[in-house]
């Protein structure tokens, strides 16, 4: 089991197109030693053994890496505000298919075809100032979960929510969610997880509460900020608007918000160029206002610097390695993610990694020289094997044959 699991994370860290291209470059990979691994199965047998594992402890290998983080006193870059850690949430698609289902899989019908599709919620970790995102727990989408988009992703990120209180009990998270999470529901339900909030609100979905602001904003309490910013040469006039203390919508007046709108002004007609809105439990200063609706903004990370990330750089979300019958979809997946998460953290805290990835640039590239030493080299550690990348040259000569 060890050897099959460890040889599948192998395969997302080196990057392999597909579990049969996988296969045929461990004739050639000498993935053993850096993984620790005793044998590689062949692609039938790990699709066997990967099909019938119970995902409920793999999701703990998140929490541990988490911890080593915590350990190694790293945390501190992503903590915001010097209270918080922002944690983004957002669902992507993993797998679609019109002839290959399982028992988890979604069903839909597009174009008069029958669908069978996964998807994933996932939770990560962001920062405004910092470019790693830490993948914290990744949820999949099963059936049952409901019939529409909407609640498939309430139903799925409810179950998120639950695992994160779970796995980091004192953690004071500041939850970041586009407009879909601004609902009565689930703003409960980040209540009763001991959760706070910045989560989008559109003035289409969200009338009754934006009425309340524009009666509002004459008030002694309204609190306003102008503020201008540099951007790259120019600088742009921004503002913020802060009202506390107003009914999230008319089926909900009972739960109190706050609310936070950013402006940003053309520079020559003067015109509002960009409108940002959220809701949110926190009480904030007028010199806190732009610090939170950079928080606020740094939600698109989990789209941009994540899902964009696995479906374009290498890791291929998308891509059906295996679907079997039981849960191989879903392992798959919290693997795919957790080789994303090896490399964020080591892009974030490890010099060798950096300064492999300094020699040679991009990621694709480094992805490339890896698999390449490893074809025509053996190596005891990653530690050996990122010098070499990193300085063009072996500390000890390459073995026979």
């Amino acid at each position: 089991m060890a050897d099959t699991l460890m040889s599948a994370l192998a395969m997302f860290l080196t990057k392999s197109p597909s579990m049969l291209a996988f296969e045929d470059q461990t004739q050639d990979l000498r993935i053993e030693k850096p993984f620790q691994i005793q044998g590689v199965p062949s692609d039938t047998q790990m699709r066997t053994i990967l099909d019938g594992i119970d995902v409920e402890p793999l999701n703990e290998a998140f929490a541990d890496l988490f911890w080593e983080l915590q350990r190694g006193r790293e945390l501190k870059q992503w903590l915001f505000d010097d209270q918080y850690y922002l944690i983004a949430i957002d669902g992507s698609g993993q797998f679609c298919s019109d002839k290959v289902s399982c028992q988890q899989c979604m069903v839909r019908v597009k174009g008069g075809k029958q669908q069978y599709y996964h998807q994933v919620v996932a939770a990560v970790l962001v920062h405004p100032l910092t470019r790693q995102v830490i993948p914290m727990a990744v949820e999949p989408i099963l059936r049952g979960d409901g019939q529409n988009k909407n609640d498939c992703e309430r139903n799925a990120t409810s179950r998120l929510l639950k695992r994160l209180r779970k796995q980091h009990p004192k953690l004071k998270m500041l939850i970041l969610e586009d407009g879909l999470a601004s609902n009565g529901p689930h703003i409960a339900d980040l209540q009763s997880h001991n959760m706070h909030f910045l989560l989008g609100a559109k003035p289409g979905d969200h009338q009754y509460l934006f009425e309340q602001v524009v009666e509002a904003m004459g008030r002694d309490d309204c609190r306003c900020e102008s503020l201008e910013v540099a951007n790259g040469k120019k600088k742009i006039t921004t503002e913020n608007h802060y009202v506390a203390d107003l009914s999230l919508n008319k089926s909900h007046r009972d739960l109190r918000i706050n609310f936070l709108q950013h402006y940003e002004f053309d520079d020559n007609s003067g015109e509002v160029a960009k409108r940002f809105s959220w809701v949110t439990d926190l009480d904030l200063s007028k010199n806190s206002l732009d610090l939170y609706q950079r928080a606020g903004r740094c939600r698109w990370r989990v789209e941009n610097e994540t899902f964009n990330t696995l479906k374009n750089q290498g890791y291929h979300l998308e891509h059906n390695y295996g679907h079997g019958s039981k849960n191989l979809a879903t392992v798959l997946v919290l693997l795919t993610f957790l080789a994303f998460l090896v490399d964020q953290i080591q892009e974030a805290c490890c010099g060798l990694f950096n300064a492999a990835m300094k020699r040679v640039r991009r990621r694709v590239r480094l992805w490339e020289s890896l698999r390449s030493h490893l074809r025509h080299f053996e190596f005891a550690s990653f530690a050996d094997l990122y010098t070499a990348i990193a300085t063009g040259r072996l500390t000890k000569p390459p073995p026979v044959g």
